[in-house]
C-alpha cells in the first residue's frame, strides 16, 4: 500500500490528463473516474478534477456530491473569457463552475438541462482543457459512449494516460476490446500499449474462468 501511495504522490513535471474509456454504458467508467480523482485528490492534497466529457449529458454530476450550484462545463465554456488573463484569473473563481468533493477533488459536470441543445465538441474540449490544466495537476476525464464524437477523440489526443474499464461480463469486455482495436487501427498503438485496464467484478457469483480470460487478453494488449 505504501508503494502505491508513493506512486500517486510522486512529483509531476506538469499537469496530467487521465482519460477513462469504454464505448458501452454500464461499464463503470463514471465510478472509476470518481474513484481515481478521489485517490489523487486525497493523497495529493487536492488539485484533482473529475470531468464529465459527455458531448451532451452524462451522470458524473448526479453521482458525485452536489454543490451549491448547478453550473456545468457548458456554463464554464460560455465564461472562459474570465480566465483568459492568467495574471487575474484565480483558482477560487472556478468554484462557481466546479463542485468540491469531500475527498479533496472537484467535479466538472456535463450539461444537465434536459431541454438544452448545447453540445461539447472538439474545439470546446480543447478550450476547456487548455484553461483547466492551468489550475489542476491531475484531470480524470469521463468519456461518453460515442468514439466518433469529436470531443471523445480530442480527449484521447490530450491523454497522458488512458484507462480502459470493464466489468467481468462478455458484453462490456467485448466493447472494451473493440475500442482498443479501433484505436490501434487509427494508428494509436502507443496509446493502447501504455493504457491500463481496470476489471471490476460486481457479480455476487464470480466467474473465475471469464475473469482469467479477460485478465489474460487485456494483459497482452495494455501495460497492466
Amino acid at each position: 500500500v505504501r508503494e502505491s501511495v508513493a506512486a500517486v504522490q510522486r512529483r509531476l513535471d506538469g499537469p496530467r490528463t487521465v482519460v477513462v474509456i469504454n464505448p458501452k454504458g454500464g461499464a463503470h467508467k463514471t465510478t472509476a473516474t470518481l474513484l481515481l480523482a478521489a485517490t489523487f485528490g486525497s493523497h495529493r492534497g487536492g488539485s484533482a478534477l473529475a470531468w464529465d466529457n459527455n458531448e451532451t449529458r452524462g451522470t458524473l454530476g448526479w453521482r458525485s456530491e452536489h454543490g451549491a450550484h448547478q453550473r456545468t462545463a457548458v456554463d464554464l465554456l460560455d465564461d472562459l473569457h474570465r480566465f483568459e488573463d492568467p495574471t487575474s484569473a484565480r483558482v477560487g473563481d472556478l468554484d462557481a463552475y466546479v463542485r468540491s468533493q469531500s475527498a479533496q477533488f472537484d467535479v466538472l459536470a456535463s450539461d444537465e438541462d434536459a431541454a438544452s441543445a448545447a453540445s461539447i465538441d472538439a474545439f470546446a474540449f480543447r478550450s476547456l482543457h487548455r484553461t483547466l490544466q492551468r489550475f489542476y495537476r491531475v484531470m480524470v476525464v469521463d468519456t461518453g459512449n460515442n468514439m466518433r464524437a469529436s470531443n471523445w477523440q480530442a480527449a484521447i489526443e490530450a491523454a497522458d494516460q488512458v484507462v480502459v474499464v470493464s466489468t467481468v461480463r462478455e458484453d462490456t469486455s467485448q466493447s472494451a476490446a473493440w475500442a482498443l482495436d479501433a484505436l490501434r487501427a487509427a494508428g494509436k498503438e502507443d496509446v493502447v500499449r501504455r493504457a491500463v485496464t481496470v476489471l471490476s467484478d460486481p457479480a455476487t457469483r464470480r466467474d473465475a474462468a471469464l475473469h482469467q480470460r479477460l485478465h489474460d487478453h487485456f494483459g497482452r494488449l495494455t501495460r497492466v
